[in-house]
């Protein structure tokens, strides 16, 4: 995809968006690094994962991402044979343990999320690595003394050395002579020395080695000379202490490099889903819906609103009594009854908010997320979206404001193929408006023989007429308030926009007979037009009211009928777990494990013994024992996958999770 686009319409912000939603950094890499695809497969791989989290997170269910660290560095790291600290083994630890937490929850919606639930495939197990640590390191990243029975036997040495050392330093507490030399009547400890606060003037009086220094330089921190033997044992005890501490670690480091290549490609897969997560949950933010895509090129936006602009109102917090200001929806679309559309009105009228609209909403289909539009709005898969938008004047390459628009458009007609998406602001601007607008005209026809799809702006009257001249183009306007000088930001496709420079310009109260004098000569010159025109116009803009009713509509049958297809294969879904569960009620044998939903689900029981005849069952659950119809159990094969979960009338959806787990 075209980076220039990407920057132009601003999709670096969209990604900032998304990464704020994210749970983790993980995921907020993942954002950050987000874009659009060109695999139509792809796409609507995404797309799906999206609906099917954003429909979790409505109904409740949020993936368990607490504890989930970017631990990649480290992972690479103990994969050379470096060794991690033990603060990084906690942390590897706490990763680990949310992996599993998380392939926990995927394995458990998998019937009800059958995508999301098949990502639990790329997620390894590590139970092995993770109780390791654990009965090593504790949550603060300390070794543990079970750590290793030599750690264990030296700390129990360490501790008896550190009494010892204690009980001498009481004892010369209570002599008179100590306590009159003392600055403070207690040992304190320097490092991993014992030593006595003596007051400088005193230094002389006592034997021993100084380790420091108060900063007033009136109190001197002695090691008396009766503890240094006591002293040089602990240190001696401290250092093989720390070699052992060393020697857990590197093999602790060891056993989390040995499965590096997995964890590595789990962390991979987790940030995707944590991508997916954010997705989800900026699409239920911001109220957006899952487009449809087709191949047949068409684009059908309806209720579509800019993101950007939409996330800006929420933060104008300016003046509170204010009302809120919120984002004019437009509909549009192309490539169903013309492939080009030439958007006409005033300067700073909305026509290069439509423009980004449409291809910012086009950029985040393709990347997986959903758009701001209403449902059943349709986007091809384009294979580039090229845009031309705003003024590119370059003072590095001495470039006029038109010489960068023709140089840009040289570069995209070069690109653009039947399949892409062209959209070029202010087409024909810059120069002499009689030669803008005849190449304007000319490039309009070379992107019409390319038969991309394209939207173009401009004020520029000639070019106003080309869509009556070319069956694959079309007019549309944008709307504009004269009285209070403001843009409406509504698209009417069938219209034609006028400049109304001149009303404008009365608004602004330029001397009324200048006003009056442009008004004669602006009547002489449409005075010479075909008088035609008007009624070919009237006539295409019924033509495309009637086209949007007959969208509308087709939109709503295509969401009829995927809700009944999916009732359908819900249905049909329930009918075939309801069987295999039945399956598995007949093959239960004494000795089988079983739950008895009345019984509760966190109580499960035993088969002791079964009459096929009256359809009983013998449960045993706890120290009783209970007669049960065998249609009211369900078997404990369930976990191995033998039989699915209960649906339909023997289950309702929100216990599945009760009996999973047992």
């Amino acid at each position: 995809m075209d980076a220039h686009t990407l920057d132009l319409l601003e999709f670096d912000k969209v990604r900032t968006l998304v990464a704020a939603q994210a749970a983790c950094s993980l995921g907020k890499d993942a954002a950050r690094q987000m874009g659009p695809s060109t695999d139509p497969d792809e796409i609507r791989s995404w797309q799906a994962l999206t609906t099917e989290m954003a429909d979790a997170l409505s109904s409740g269910l949020h993936p368990p991402f607490g504890g989930l660290h970017d631990i990649r560095p480290l992972v690479r790291r103990a994969q050379i044979g470096s060794s991690l600290i033990a603060e990084e083994l906690a942390e590897t630890f706490e990763t680990l343990k949310a992996v599993e937490n998380i392939s926990e929850w995927l394995g458990r919606i998998g019937d009800q999320f059958p995508l999301l639930g098949g990502l639990k495939l790329g997620i390894g197990q590590f139970a092995a690595v993770a109780n390791a640590i654990e009965s090593c390191i504790d949550s603060r990243g300390k070794i543990l003394d079970t750590a290793s029975r030599k750690l264990s036997e030296i700390r129990r040495e360490v501790g008896q050395a550190e009494e010892r050392i204690q009980e001498t330093l009481r004892r010369m507490l209570r002599s008179p002579e100590i306590k009159r030399i003392l600055r403070y009547p207690n040992f304190t400890m320097v490092g991993h020395h014992y030593v006595l606060p003596i007051a400088k003037e005193h230094r002389g009086e006592i034997q021993g080695s100084v380790h420091r220094t108060s900063s007033s330089n009136e109190t001197v921190f002695i090691e008396p000379q009766a503890i240094a033997e006591q002293s040089a044992q602990l240190s001696f005890l401290r250092a093989r202490e720390l070699k052992e501490i060393r020697r857990i670690l590197r093999w602790l480091s060891a056993q989390v490099g040995q499965v590096a290549i997995e964890l590595l490609a789990s962390l991979e897969n987790l940030a995707e889903l944590d991508l997916i997560f954010a997705r989800a949950r900026y699409s239920l933010d911001f109220r957006m819906t899952a487009p449809d895509f087709n191949v047949e090129g068409k684009l059908s936006l309806r209720g579509a609103r800019h993101p950007l602009l939409e996330a800006l109102f929420r933060g104008d917090v300016v003046d509170p009594s204010a009302e809120p200001r919120t984002v004019t929806p437009i509909d549009i679309h192309l490539g169903i009854q013309f492939q080009i559309l030439v958007i006409t009105g005033p300067n700073t009228g909305g026509k290069t908010v439509a423009l980004k609209t449409v291809g910012l909403l086009s950029v985040m289909a393709q990347s997986g997320l959903h758009i701001p539009a209403h449902q059943g709005s349709q986007l091809p898969v384009f294979d580039d979206i090229l845009t031309d938008i705003g003024d590119e004047q370059s003072l590095e390459q001495s470039l006029s404001t038109f010489s960068s628009h023709i140089l840009r458009i040289s570069q995209i007609v070069a690109k653009a193929t039947d399949r892409s998406l062209v959209m070029l602001d202010e087409m024909g601007a810059g120069t002499d408006p009689a030669e803008g607008a005849a190449l304007g005209r000319a490039i309009l026809d070379e992107l019409d023989s390319i038969g991309c799809r394209a939207i173009v702006t401009t004020h520029i009257g000639d070019l106003k007429t080309y869509a009556l001249t070319n069956p694959r183009a079309e007019n549309a306007a944008v709307e504009f308030d004269i009285e209070t000088m403001r843009p409406m930001y509504r698209v009417r496709i069938g219209d034609i926009g006028q400049s109304n420079a001149l009303q404008i310009a009365r608004r602004l109260q330029l001397p009324e007979h200048i006003v009056e004098r442009g008004f004669r000569y602006f009547r002489e010159g449409r005075s010479q037009e075909l008088p035609e025109i008007e009624a070919i116009q009237r006539m295409r803009k019924e033509a495309e009211e009637a086209r949007n009713s007959a969208l509308a509509a087709q939109a709503e049958a295509e969401r009829t009928r995927e809700a009944l297809n999916q009732k359908l294969s819900d249905l049909q879904r329930e009918t075939e777990n309801d069987a295999r569960l039945n399956e598995a009620r007949e093959r239960l044998q004494p000795g089988d494990r079983v739950v008895v939903p009345k019984m509760g689900y966190d109580r499960p029981g035993r088969v002791v013994k079964v009459d096929p005849k009256k359809k009983i069952a013998v449960v045993a659950i706890g120290q009783m024992q209970w007669n049960v119809a065998i249609a009211e159990l369900i078997p404990q094969v369930l976990r191995s996958g033998e039989a699915p979960a209960p649906t339909g009338k023997n289950r309702p959806v929100s216990d599945i999770d009760k009996y999973r787990d047992i």
